[in-house]
């Protein structure tokens, strides 16, 4: 563990900080990062040992509650922030509450704009799914050499905006090992194979809770047939409440509370002489 300060200015403990991803990458260590939302989530991938938790920037408190020693980046999305001002003054909140690093999806100008701030920011190469129509469509990016040069083309641009780290979705396993080297960004491969420095997957994909997976995900466990057993349980409950109450046998004797022996006949006569004062 290492002693730090958050950027908003608060003493905290950290498994890991941005040198320590460095070196871990200059070490040839393997890393693994998964997502959390709740505070129960974070505290779960915490107490397993993940080494790094990715989240949603509005959830940093929750997060930061379950697993307030994990090294932690605050996720910004496309369309959240609409100019680079806005990015930062959201960045800049999520990270005095704890976040270690920002991930935007955006461009150099947005990553320029946080990391001159002096934020960890990790930017996203490879295929960006909501500007994959600008290549054809939800598809593995550097297949052919010339592709993977480009790519290498803009882990530079990335790495010279300021960036300390990248998301590399769906590359050719090839293309990022070799890319890899010629690098100073930490790489967290998702669906890129080994060759990134830490290897992401989302607790979705992990669990095996999502109908149509994507190709590159891998299920070590089966909680959707959980999740579908409970809601089958759910429906034959509710259906058999309504049933119940329908039919007249709900509420019964058995889950309810009368009055005392003999208090129903005295209230029963006393309803008999009873005028309401407001007639």
């Amino acid at each position: 563990m290492k002693n730090i300060y958050t950027y908003g200015g608060h003493p905290a403990r950290r498994n890991l900080t941005v040198a320590d991803l460095q070196q871990a990458k200059a070490g040839g260590r393997k890393l693994t990062q998964v997502d959390a939302a709740t505070t129960e989530e974070a505290r779960m991938l915490a107490g397993i040992g993940v080494d790094v938790i990715t989240i949603a920037d509005l959830d940093i408190e929750a997060v930061r509650l379950g697993a307030p020693e994990t090294f932690v980046t605050g996720s910004q999305t496309m369309v959240q922030y609409v100019t680079e001002d806005e990015a930062l003054a959201a960045a800049i909140a999520c990270a005095e509450k704890g976040a270690d690093a920002i991930y935007t999806p955006r461009g150099l100008k947005t990553v320029e704009r946080l990391a001159g701030e002096g934020l960890a920011v990790q930017g996203h190469l490879g295929l960006v799914p909501r500007l994959s129509t600008r290549v054809g469509g939800l598809r593995t990016i550097g297949r052919t050499a010339e592709e993977a040069l480009q790519l290498l083309e803009s882990f530079r641009r990335l790495e010279e905006a300021g960036a300390y780290a990248c998301e590399i979705e769906c590359v050719a396993v090839e293309a990022l090992e070799m890319i890899r080297d010629h690098t100073g960004l930490v790489t967290y491969s998702i669906g890129s194979g080994s060759g990134g420095d830490v290897i992401f997957s989302f607790l979705v994909d992990i669990a095996g809770d999502v109908e149509n997976p994507p190709r590159h995900a891998k299920a070590w466990g089966d909680v959707l047939s959980l999740r579908k057993a409970i809601r089958a349980e759910q429906e034959q409950a509710v259906t058999a409440f309504r049933a119940e109450v329908v039919a007249g046998t709900f509420p019964d004797t058995a889950h309810t509370v009368g009055m005392k022996p003999g208090e129903a006949e005295r209230f029963r006569e006393k309803l008999a002489n009873w005028k309401s004062p407001h007639l």
